[in-house]
């Protein structure tokens, strides 16, 4: 009798991971193949013949205790001439309700493609099965997924732990960048505040001294960008330090990616000079091209 115990459940590892992965395992005449792709939450889905279809919550237990994330379908490969039961019997009164049931079809459709005697024995029920050896089938259809959960799990890592070096490294430039503008985003006040003056002097017009100086500091507060880029930078940080945890970090590092990305438009609104516009679309860039690789991580 099945019971809902959950199988091969291993412990919850902390690389990261990616959610696209194929996986197969095989044992005698069982095979499964595992497909995983990005989602948002985790949609198993299987695919199984229906007389083992009360393995169904044991294989979903199975999965919920490996995955967090990802669209993953499960196909269930089973060969029923492979040898699972040493003496198959036929059961020749289901076998003749199957026959009468294809000759009522095909007097209604003329145009049916002559059926292969073998697709009969994989019909439910035309083998008689033996309760001992069946309750062994699926005990090992149950180990052979667990195999293949593993497998997959294994290249998830694999791929994840690319994903990201790929992702570091370009967080890297892009805090090179913001290290970059900070250096020189003292020296804009003072080039804005120097083309004033020299623009009053080619017009020769008469400026009162504590006018310019207001219009000066309402320029400087303006153009002020030393909040973004503290933001960007302590951003820049949270990201290595997601890394760093592992696990499920997938959802964190998107919305980590959004506040990047919010301060590099707000950084390219306050942008006076062409310089400082031109390295606030290089971190917009860089910034969608981590948000890509990040779209696939657990």
């Amino acid at each position: 009798m099945l019971t809902n115990r959950v199988i091969a459940t291993g412990k919850l590892t902390l690389m990261t991971r990616s959610m696209t992965a194929f996986a197969r395992a095989q044992s005698g005449n069982v095979s499964w193949e595992i497909r995983s792709v990005n989602h948002r939450y985790l949609d198993p889905g299987f695919k199984i013949p229906d007389n083992l279809r009360l393995l169904e919550p044991d294989l979903r237990s199975c999965l919920r205790a490996r995955l967090h994330r990802g669209k993953v379908d499960c196909v269930l490969r089973l060969d029923v001439l492979g040898g699972e039961l040493e003496d198959p019997v036929l059961d020749r009164e289901q076998l003749e309700r199957l026959t009468r049931l294809i000759d009522h079809v095909a007097a209604v459709s003329r145009d049916l493609a002559p059926i292969n005697p073998l697709e009969f024995l994989k019909w439910p029920g035309v083998l008689k099965e033996d309760t001992e050896e069946f309750d062994q089938l699926l005990d090992r259809v149950r180990k052979v997924f667990s195999d293949a959960v593993d497998a997959l799990v294994a290249m998830r890592e694999r791929e994840g732990t690319e994903l990201e070096r790929i992702t570091l490294e370009r967080l890297d430039t892009l805090a090179t960048v913001v290290a970059t503008v900070r250096e020189r985003a003292p020296g804009i006040a003072a080039m804005q505040a120097s083309r004033l003056k020299e623009r009053i002097a080619e017009l020769g017009a008469d400026v009162d001294a504590g006018r310019l100086e207001q219009e000066l500091v309402y320029m400087a507060q303006k153009a002020d960008i030393q909040e973004e880029l503290d933001r960007l930078d302590a951003h820049v940080e949270e990201v290595r330090n997601t890394f760093a945890g592992k696990g499920a970090i997938g959802r964190r590092l998107d919305f980590l990616m959004q506040e990047l990305n919010r301060e590099a438009n707000t950084l390219s609104s306050k942008s006076t000079t062409a310089e400082t516009s031109i390295q606030s679309v290089e971190l917009k860039v860089v910034i969608e091209q981590m948000r890509e690789q990040i779209q696939n991580i657990e």
